[in-house]
């Protein structure tokens, strides 16, 4: 199975079509397969008091409260009709996670292929209950999340008409840039184990290693962030790759797949051509007159290994030669 690449464009558009469509260009030339952006209404999601995070505090100087923030970066419904039109044209596929019901019920009419679940909505009910009515295949993010709540939330979707198997579980580190000693990938063998699902990884880490170390471990599905500029305002481009390390990622991933191989532990054409080679024969170390007994003394193992499998010497230290052996003669 391919591994899906998600480019996760999310806010860092900064409330811009014109931005959102260079995000979209350059996902796709980087080689992505989806593009996200996040849906919502600010006024549905956050009280207008609620404080900013640490690291929203730190990559905007100028806006006091969450709700600030996501009003500056809030797509219009409309816009979205217009940014799925261009991915069409880009030749990639749109997704777009809803952080609430209204934009949930809006993107189902737009009928994506994925609905995608931000890590802080896995503890919400309501939302899980609707989106799990719509009977979509779901990608849920599990940053901040216990083992426990990720079962929760999957018993929530499937109660209400999600199939099990069209839910897909990444694991998450949720801060932003996350540190290395931070991302605990072998979380990810532990989802897969424990869940019996496609897992995948949505990493926030600030370089392209994570990922292609995430593959490696098993996920199916790699989501990164992307910017133009790490050095533009917003509270995401700091924890988000440029365009050329995206592009760089994805080879990486690819290149990764074809190392990984299949689970079969087999030689392949190239060793095969190489084995005869370099594996051993039983051979004659002296000559070796007909009628006389094999032995320890008489029978060495060498290269090259078109003869007799030296794993049968055993066998023929039983037996007398039936023809006479000069010096390093394959014994038949």
């Amino acid at each position: 199975m391919k591994t899906i690449i998600i480019a996760e464009a999310g806010v860092n558009h900064n409330g811009k079509v014109d931005l959102a469509k260079k995000l979209i260009s350059k996902a796709a030339n980087s080689g992505a397969d989806f593009i996200k952006f996040q849906t919502y209404k600010t006024e549905d999601i956050v009280i207008s008091k609620s404080a900013l995070a640490f690291y929203q505090k730190k990559n905007l100087k100028k806006l006091k409260t969450q709700f600030q923030m996501l009003k500056k970066y809030e797509l219009k419904y409309q816009d979205f009709k217009k940014l799925i039109n261009f991915a069409k044209t880009k030749k990639i596929k749109f997704l777009s996670s809803p952080f609430d019901i209204k934009s949930i019920k809006f993107l189902n009419h737009l009928k994506l292929e994925y609905y995608k679940i931000p890590s802080g909505e896995i503890n919400n009910f309501l939302y899980l209950k609707t989106i799990g009515s719509l009977k979509k295949k779901i990608i849920l993010s599990t940053g901040m999340s216990t083992l426990r709540e990720v079962k929760d939330a999957v018993k929530i979707l499937v109660k209400y008409g999600t199939k099990k198997r069209d839910i897909t579980i990444l694991h998450c580190h949720s801060a932003y840039p996350s540190q290395p000693f931070d991302l605990n990938l072998k979380a990810i063998q532990t989802l897969k184990k424990k869940l019996k699902l496609n897992v995948g990884y949505s990493d926030h880490s600030d370089d392209i290693y994570a990922p292609i170390v995430a593959v490696s471990l098993g996920a199916k599905i790699i989501e990164k962030h992307l910017t133009l500029d790490k050095k533009m305002a917003g509270p995401d481009h700091r924890a988000s790759i440029t365009p050329l390390q995206f592009k760089k990622m994805v080879n990486l991933i690819k290149l990764t797949e074809i190392m990984l191989g299949s689970e079969k532990k087999v030689p392949t054409k190239n060793e095969l051509i190489n084995r005869k080679f370099v594996r051993k024969s039983l051979v004659a170390k002296i000559d070796i007159k007909k009628g006389e007994k094999f032995s320890v003394k008489n029978i060495s193992i060498k290269r090259p290994g078109t003869g007799i499998n030296p794993m049968k010497v055993e066998k023929y230290l039983k037996k007398k030669a039936k023809k006479n052996y000069f010096k390093d003669d394959f014994i038949i």
